[in-house]
């Protein structure tokens, strides 16, 4: 688990999200009590549960890039999933304990990736024997009409000296890339025909778990094929990875990451408000505020690799909380959400930031883009201030959608550009005020199309 500091933390996220510095330090702290529980006597760590965190503010503010960053700094299993997608336990939809069965399959992957890393080196290093084998039978055979233009002249045995002298000089060429477009014949796995489950409605996930099991009772068969060496070498890779990772250690190592560290992030939690003003209650809503709670609060989630406490997961929820409030859910849920922070509109400044300073901002990736077609594309200070104060008036006209509306924008802006990017290698092109303005200018003057457009 991370050992950065709340300072650390803020800091990192300063590098993709503009502003919000409430919300970051919340989460900061979130994050590090997470790492001190872990240092505390063990009698009393158990005791100690995450404070789950409500955010509230308008979309396109940074409310899930704050989760999702805060996830990859801490290597966190991290899940996001609309609250909107649950329904009330004898509805059709899909139920709340999901959500902790989907984390634990990220959990699985993550780890997997991790330890695959690990033994990378000796995979590699197998798959590359495996492959010569393939180039360079170690036994005399009946030599098809397919494998001829696998065996390079002059590889034709494997006896003493000259087979070994071979072999090696196969080796070389492999890694110089001289092989790759070569067909070999190899034998790879292909599934059996699959076990179709027709799933009840809000039972997908059961289903998944048949299907899993099915799979597991019917061993996949072997068929020859013929492939690049190049494609061939992945193949084995992959095999040899799959060979050397221990899945029981990886599923009981992401179990543990899960239950620990797991990060779960509900958004359009507002959505899910019941209504009080004796209107009907959706299916969607009070009723899932009900199923949460055991969730958050704590349980046993029962998932194919076994059963995952939800007791340490840390649930951030979000919501833009237009049309209702956080006293509109339902109070037992309320007290699940202690923390809890406001985010802020932005304005043309911070969408002039948001332009100008993230790592990943927008005027980076387009330049990143273009620059692969020839096209140097480069954007005055002043191009941006224009932008900026375009994206904050028409947010201010339609809805307020946040810096996403800076997307709907800049592609307007560059779209001709990006058409004709392969007939112009080479050129530089400038964005200027004028540039912007050209652009925008029909949009700008009517607001009934900038609705539609922008």
């Amino acid at each position: 688990m991370s050992n950065l500091t709340p300072r650390e933390i803020v800091s990192e996220l300063d590098k993709y999200i503009i502003g919000q510095d409430e919300a970051k330090r919340m989460v900061a702290v979130a994050m590090r009590n997470r790492w001190r529980r872990r240092q505390v006597d063990p009698a009393l760590r158990d005791e100690i549960a995450p404070k789950n965190i409500l955010m509230m503010g308008p979309t396109g503010v940074g409310k899930t890039e704050i989760a999702r960053r805060l996830a990859n700094l801490s290597g966190s299993p991290f899940f996001k999933v609309e609250a909107t997608k649950f329904t009330e336990v004898g509805y059709v939809g899909r139920d709340v304990e999901s959500m902790v069965r989907d984390l634990m399959e990220i959990g699985v992957n993550l780890v997997r990736g991790e330890e695959m890393e690990k033994v990378k080196a000796r995979a590699e290093q197998s798959a590359e024997d495996r492959l010569l084998d393939l180039l360079l039978p170690s036994k005399p055979r009946v030599m098809g009409a397919g494998d001829a233009i696998a065996m390079p002249s002059g590889a034709g045995g494997d006896s003493g000296s000259e087979g070994a002298s071979t072999r090696e000089k196969l080796r070389r060429l492999w890694r110089d890339g001289a092989l790759d477009d070569r067909v070999v014949k190899m034998e790879v796995s292909v599934s059996s025909p699959g076990v179709e489950i027709m799933a009840m409605p809000g039972m997908e996930d059961m289903g998944m778990q048949f299907k899993d099991m099915f799979g597991k009772m019917f061993p996949k068969k072997k068929k020859m094929r013929d492939m690049r060496v190049k494609d061939a070498y992945e193949v084995l890779l992959q095999e040899e990875a799959d060979r050397l990772v221990d899945m029981d250690k990886v599923t009981d190592l992401a179990k543990e990451r899960v239950e620990q560290s797991g990060i779960i992030f509900i958004d359009e939690i507002d959505k899910i408000c019941g209504k009080h003003d004796g209107g009907s209650t959706d299916v969607s809503r009070e009723g899932v505020q009900r199923d949460l709670l055991p969730v958050v609060e704590g349980c046993v989630v029962n998932t194919k690799y076994g059963m995952v406490k939800s007791d340490h997961i840390l649930f951030i929820a979000a919501g833009a909380f237009h049309f209702s409030k956080p006293s509109d859910l339902v109070p037992e849920l309320q007290g699940r959400f202690p923390l809890r922070v406001e985010l802020s509109a932005l304005d043309s400044g911070d969408f002039y930031r948001i332009l100008t300073e993230p790592k990943n901002a927008l005027t980076v990736q387009y330049t990143a883009l273009l620059e692969t077609e020839g096209v140097m594309v480069s954007f005055t200070d002043e191009a941006l201030r224009e932008v900026a104060a375009f994206a904050q008036r028409v947010n201010e006209e339609t809805e307020n959608i946040g810096a996403r509306r800076l997307y709907t924008i800049m592609e307007k802006i560059l779209t001709d550009l990006s058409f004709d990017a392969p007939d112009r290698s080479g050129q530089s092109v400038t964005v200027d005020p004028d540039y912007v303005r050209g652009k925008l200018e029909d949009v700008a003057e009517d607001r009934d199309l900038s609705r539609y457009i922008l």
